[in-house]
This record gives structure tokens, C-alpha cells and sequence, in this order.
């Protein structure tokens, strides 16, 4: 009879960097890297203000880094479907 073992808990720190840029009173661009360790997704995003809105950066910034953050969201979905596919290949290729 096979034991089942429990397996070892792990920790891993993946890293964010969002550059944030206005680069005028109407448009901010974010540049975003996420760091798994393994691999590095990147994307580069922009914001540009509505010219009926009076100004606000910190709008544009936040519109800006959440256009970054679900661009790489999708890439990472992405790269796990695909891998979750060539483990299922190599799986049943045994």
C-alpha cells in the first residue's frame, strides 16, 4: 500500500514594479513588471484624462496601474494554462 506523505509547505515572493509616469497634465503611462522568480511578465499601459474632467493625477495614475495589473493578470493566466497543458501531455505520455 502506498503512505502518502503531506507534503512540504513552500513560500515563494513574487515581485511588482509599477512605474508610474505622467507624462503630461492628461496622460500617465505605467510600466509594470512581475517578477515570479522563474520568469518575468511586463506590460505598458496608459491613462489619458478625459478633457471634460478637470484634472486629477492621482486618478490617472490609478486607472493607468490597474490596466497594468489586469494585462498581467491575463499574461499569467496565460502562461498557466499553458503550462497546465504541457503537464497534462507530459503526464499522459508516460
Amino acid at each position: 500500500m502506498k503512505q502518502h506523505t503531506a507534503a512540504q509547505p513552500r513560500t515563494k515572493t513574487w515581485t511588482l514594479h509599477l512605474e508610474i509616469a505622467e507624462e503630461s497634465q492628461d496622460d500617465t503611462t505605467v510600466k509594470a513588471a512581475l517578477d515570479t522568480g522563474d520568469r518575468t511578465l511586463r506590460t505598458r499601459t496608459t491613462a489619458q484624462r478625459n478633457p471634460e474632467d478637470p484634472p486629477a493625477p492621482a486618478i490617472g495614475d490609478e486607472y493607468a496601474a490597474g490596466r497594468a495589473l489586469l494585462e498581467l493578470g491575463r499574461q499569467l493566466l496565460h502562461e498557466a494554462t499553458t503550462d497546465a497543458a504541457a503537464n497534462a501531455r507530459s503526464q499522459h505520455a508516460r
